[in-house]
């Protein structure tokens, strides 16, 4: 069977990571969490006092600390890929509220996303690869044989948005997590650099009242559909 480039893109809380980290386990391909990637950068940049929720981002300084940031993937005892900055497991921390808040506004810097951009197609050099993000088929992998576009509305997104940081011990507000889905939104649709958009030819998966086990049955038949 031939490899592809499958690219995931979709709104904040859709769904698509979670989707996609399943899709590359059934198919026995890489995962690539692109907005994990993005996290990271935010959750340096918050603790180095370059970003902060009421003062924005200091985007010069941040850009020109961007070389002494690195981020890698690697496997946690749960068999789970987390997310590291600089070699330091933060999967959690990136997950907080705190660097929801503010990774969007770092997102839309030019410079970071030219940063990452490079890095994950890297990833995508040899195939094999389900990547998710905001731009993966538009920006990053155009040519990927695969491409999918997940939507869902934003009350549906923030209440699982909720139930995923409360299954982990976190107690959050939904009026505060519906606002910060609607913020991302306006910001990752409106941004000059590789805006979120659907790509002409992605397919669209409107999962607001799709089981995970109905998504993955819808992905796996349009995946053996492309590499048959």
């Amino acid at each position: 069977m031939k490899k592809i480039i499958v690219a995931i893109d979709g709104y904040s809380s859709s769904g698509k990571s979670t989707m996609a980290r399943q899709l590359a386990r059934e198919i026995g391909y890489l995962y690539v969490d692109s907005g994990a990637m993005y996290r990271a950068v935010t959750l340096f940049a918050l603790r180095h006092g370059l970003a902060t929720p009421h003062g924005g981002v200091d985007v010069e300084s941040l850009v020109s600390r961007l070389p002494e940031i690195s981020v890698s993937f690697a496997l946690a005892p749960d068999s789970i890929q987390h997310t590291c900055l600089n070699g330091e497991d933060v999967e959690r921390e990136i997950r907080g509220m705190e660097v929801s808040e503010m990774v969007s506004p770092v997102a839309a810097i030019p410079e970071v996303r030219h940063r990452l951009v490079a890095l994950q197609q890297g990833y995508g050099r040899d195939k094999g690869i389900v990547m998710d993000g905001r731009d993966i088929g538009t920006a990053v992998f155009p040519e990927a044989e695969m491409k999918v576009f997940v939507n869902a509305s934003p009350e549906v997104r923030a209440q699982r948005r909720v139930d995923e940081l409360r299954a982990k011990g976190v107690e959050v507000d939904y009026d505060e997590v519906f606002a910060n889905v609607c913020e991302r939104d306006r910001i990752d649709t409106t941004r000059k650099e590789s805006p979120l958009r659907q790509a002409p030819d992605a397919l669209l998966l409107d999962n607001d009242h799709l089981t995970r086990d109905e998504q993955m049955q819808w992905l796996l038949d349009r995946f053996h559909e492309i590499t048959k």
